[in-house]
């Protein structure tokens, strides 16, 4: 659980904020960070919605976050605070706090790890300063010493993909549970979201199972050994049963 949960978001997920720039305007400081909504998401991924909870303290202008994650049955708790934000300072103190208390379970951790680059910008002026308008570079391509991007997100899909379509062109029961014995360690390490998906078709798939079964059952001849085999009148009349 807890590698997921440190684990690096994609690159297209990070946004970056400017926070100095150049006294030319050509340049900023860059520094990268994630929105509540991706804490949110990677929370639910991981966990699952039901396993983790926040709640906030409130004390003058800080505001305090205190998330909690459902470990092997027991809650526990990790909180970080913040101050107001410029833009809806209360609304933003929330995020911002979430955001915090997410670092402590090593949520974007990594990213305070990140060489903070100047980039290329477009500023306004304003009052004879400088201000950030946007980029004009990619971020991404101006962090030193940057490894390539991690591929075990695509990996670790296809797998999961893999194994759907194996479970879903399953057509018997006793296949069914030989792909269970086989897979369940597997799925039982997934995130909290696709081992639910895999355990609700397994379901699924055994009721329908079952009900063939019976329907099988009610359309063969009392005493036939042969499973699916309709019994005709005329064969139904030479059963010994009707000598």
């Amino acid at each position: 659980m807890f590698d997921r949960l440190a684990a690096e978001f994609p690159r297209e997920a990070i946004s970056w904020r400017a926070q100095s720039v150049t006294k030319d305007g050509t340049k900023a400081l860059a520094l990268a960070y994630i929105d509540a909504r991706d804490v949110m998401d990677r929370l639910d991924e991981v966990c699952g919605p039901e396993s983790w909870s926040d709640r906030y303290e409130f004390h003058g202008s800080r505001t305090v976050c205190y998330l909690s994650i459902r470990v092997n049955g027991e809650w526990i708790t990790k909180a970080d605070g913040a101050g107001d934000s410029d833009v809806e300072a209360e609304k933003g103190a929330i995020s911002d706090a979430l955001k915090r208390a997410a670092v402590k379970w090593g949520i974007g951790r990594y990213l305070y790890h990140i060489a903070s680059p100047w980039v290329p910008c477009e500023c306004s002026e304003y009052n004879g300063k400088k201000q950030w308008k946007k980029w004009t570079g990619d971020p991404w391509n101006f962090v030193r010493n940057l490894p390539p991007e991690p591929d075990y997100v695509d990996k670790h899909k296809a797998a999961i993909d893999s194994l759907w379509a194996e479970i879903v062109a399953l057509r018997s029961e006793r296949a069914l549970l030989s792909f269970w014995k086989d897979n369940v360690k597997v799925i039982n390490g997934m995130d909290e979201q696709s081992k639910q998906r895999f355990i609700a078709k397994k379901d699924e798939l055994k009721a329908k199972f079952a009900n063939d079964a019976v329907s099988a059952i009610e359309d063969t001849f009392p005493g036939s050994s042969v499973v699916n085999e309709r019994v005709t009148d005329a064969k139904a009349m030479r059963h010994p049963m009707n000598a």
